[in-house]
C-alpha cells in the first residue's frame, strides 16, 4: 500500500488572508486528486456550454484534462459534513469499483468547501436523454439494443449488490442514472453517493435518497433500505425501457400518465404485450418482452 501525505490549505478572503492548514495522512493508492483551477480550466470556468446534466447531487460539466482526456466533472451542490478524511475514504473505496457495466471514477478536488468528482466521460449521455428524451437523439433502440442494455444494468447491480463488500444499494437507480458508451454499453453512475452528502442537504425528489417514480413502497413510506429497493427501481426502469417512455408523462391522456398503472391494467388484461414501444413497429421478441 502507498500512502501520501496531503497538505490542504484553506485560504479566507483576501480581506484578512488567513490560511487554514491541515495535515492528513492516507492510503489513496488509487485515487487522483484535482485541484479546483485545474478543474476550472477543464471546465471552462463551468461554463453552462460544458453542462452536460444536473440530477440529486449536483450538476455535470464536460472537460478536458491536462492530459488531454475528456472527462465528466461533477460539482457536488452541498456541502459534505465530513471531514477530509471522511470523505477521501469513501471517495477511496468508490475508485476500487471496476465493472465493465459501472461508470469509472477518476479522482476528486477536496479543496475548501469544493467537493468535486471526476469520471470518465460516456459519449451517448444517458438512458434519459436519449431513449426517454425529447426525440433529438440519432441513435436507434431496436429491440436487440435495449435487451442488450437490460442485461448490463442487470449485471452493474448484481455486482454491486452479490460482489462488492460490504455491499452497495444505489438508492437511486433510473433513466438519468443509466449512461451509455459509444458501443452503447449501460453504465450505472452515482452510486456510492449517497454516502457522501448528508441526506438533507441534497436535492432529491424525497426525503430518503431517491426519485419518485422509482421509490420501492417500504422505502419511500417507512425508510426501510434493502437492496430490494434497488430491484424496485430496477423493474421501473426496464418498463421504461421497452415502451420507450418515462415513467411519468402528464401531457398523455388521463390512464396513460402514469406507466406503472398503465403497466398493471394491461397485466389484468392480459395484454402486456401492448406495453411494447411502438416505434419498433412490431420488430420484438414476443417472448422476451
Amino acid at each position: 500500500m502507498t500512502c501520501f501525505s496531503f497538505l490542504f490549505r484553506r485560504r479566507n478572503d483576501s480581506v484578512n488572508n488567513q490560511t487554514f492548514e491541515v495535515d492528513e495522512e492516507f492510503d489513496v493508492q488509487n485515487v487522483k486528486f484535482y485541484t479546483y483551477k485545474e478543474l476550472r480550466t477543464a471546465t471552462e470556468d463551468f461554463s453552462p456550454v460544458n453542462k452536460i446534466g444536473e440530477g440529486g447531487f449536483g450538476s455535470v460539466y464536460k472537460g478536458r484534462l491536462k492530459n488531454g482526456n475528456i472527462a465528466a466533472i461533477k460539482v457536488l451542490s452541498a456541502e459534505s459534513r465530513q471531514g477530509v478524511r471522511e470523505f477521501v475514504t469513501e471517495i477511496k473505496v468508490i475508485s476500487e469499483i471496476e465493472h465493465e457495466n459501472l461508470v469509472k471514477l477518476y479522482g476528486c478536488c477536496v479543496e475548501d468547501n469544493h467537493r468535486i468528482l471526476v469520471y470518465n466521460y460516456l459519449e451517448n449521455n444517458s438512458l434519459s436523454q436519449t431513449l426517454l428524451g425529447s426525440g433529438h437523439s440519432n441513435i436507434q433502440f431496436n429491440w436487440r439494443t435495449r435487451s442488450k442494455i437490460c442485461i448490463g444494468i442487470a449485471r452493474g447491480l448484481a455486482f454491486l449488490h452479490e460482489e462488492v463488500r460490504p455491499y452497495i444499494v444505489h438508492r437511486d437507480i433510473k433513466a438519468s442514472n443509466i449512461l451509455l458508451d459509444k458501443d452503447l454499453t449501460p453504465k450505472i453512475s452515482d452510486f456510492g453517493l449517497a454516502k457522501l452528502i448528508p441526506a438533507n442537504l441534497t436535492h432529491v425528489s424525497t426525503r430518503v435518497a431517491g426519485t419518485i417514480g422509482y421509490l420501492a413502497p417500504e422505502y419511500a413510506i417507512r425508510g426501510q433500505l434493502t437492496r430490494k429497493a434497488d430491484i424496485y427501481g430496477f423493474g421501473v426502469l426496464l418498463i421504461e425501457i421497452v415502451t420507450g417512455r418515462c415513467n411519468t408523462n402528464t401531457r398523455l391522456p388521463v390512464g396513460e400518465q402514469y406507466l406503472l398503472e398503465r403497466t398493471w391494467d394491461l397485466y389484468e388484461k392480459r395484454e402486456l404485450v401492448g406495453l411494447v414501444d411502438e416505434l419498433l413497429n412490431g420488430d420484438f421478441d414476443a417472448e422476451e418482452a
